[in-house]
């Protein structure tokens, strides 16, 4: 039996990447009761903040601006960093110094889903995203990082440079991200089960597998 799982996430939500780890562990102990089940798993684009400048933005000040400065921002980023070790998600907050716009990270998604790599490829491009992000803090809006990072990824540099600097998949992302608001989509992550059950939030691995094998 196939399961087909869209999932709807932002590269600069830390919820997002504690989500993708929670979500591998539902599917392992789905797999646990079912071993022939496979998955298939499509990333859609969505933008926590549509009015991010091309170029980017400073990191903290956006972040103090948005939730009422450093005291709050602390709290939240403590909160965030405990629910990350649970599902084995390290963040290092402080190596972040630009907050990028997402729509080419979300376009070179895009592209390796849309020509055919394979879904372990995929899956490690979208991993490497958020790693380099939240833990390293690279600017994964920048055309030479994403292009390094698709390199580590098994892609070809020049390849993906050339994609980035041309308009290729943008009208494409931009109209998935309006499909998914169409949907009634308002925060992430959020899990689309067989095309039938949703999930949303950063729920637990029990939470969503048990959602799965509802699907099932």
């Amino acid at each position: 039996m196939n399961i087909a799982i869209d999932i709807v996430s932002d590269l600069v939500c830390p919820w997002c990447f504690i989500g993708k780890h929670r979500l591998m562990q539902a599917i392992a102990l789905v797999k646990a009761r079912h071993p022939k089940v496979r998955f298939q798993i499509n990333w859609l684009p969505y933008f926590l903040n549509p009015d991010t400048p091309p170029q980017g933005e400073p990191y903290r000040a956006f972040l103090e601006a948005k939730f009422g400065g450093a005291t709050q921002v602390a709290r939240l980023q403590l909160d965030v960093a405990d629910a990350g070790r649970e599902a084995g998600v390290l963040f290092d907050f402080e190596r972040i110094v630009t907050r990028p716009n997402t729509l080419r990270a979300h376009r070179l998604v895009y592209r390796a889903q849309s020509t055919g790599h394979r879904p372990a490829e995929i899956e490690a491009l979208v991993e490497r995203l958020f790693v380099g992000y939240f833990q390293r803090g690279e600017d994964i809006g920048d055309i030479a990082t994403l292009a390094e990072i698709a390199a580590e990824c098994g892609d070809r540099k020049d390849a993906v440079i050339a994609y980035l600097e041309s308009n290729e998949g943008v009208p494409q992302v931009r109209s998935l991200v309006g499909k998914v608001g169409g949907l009634g989509v308002g925060s992430v992550p959020f899990y689309i089960i067989q095309r039938r059950l949703t999930v949303s939030g950063a729920q637990t691995g029990e939470v969503l597998a048990a959602a799965i094998m509802q699907a099932m």
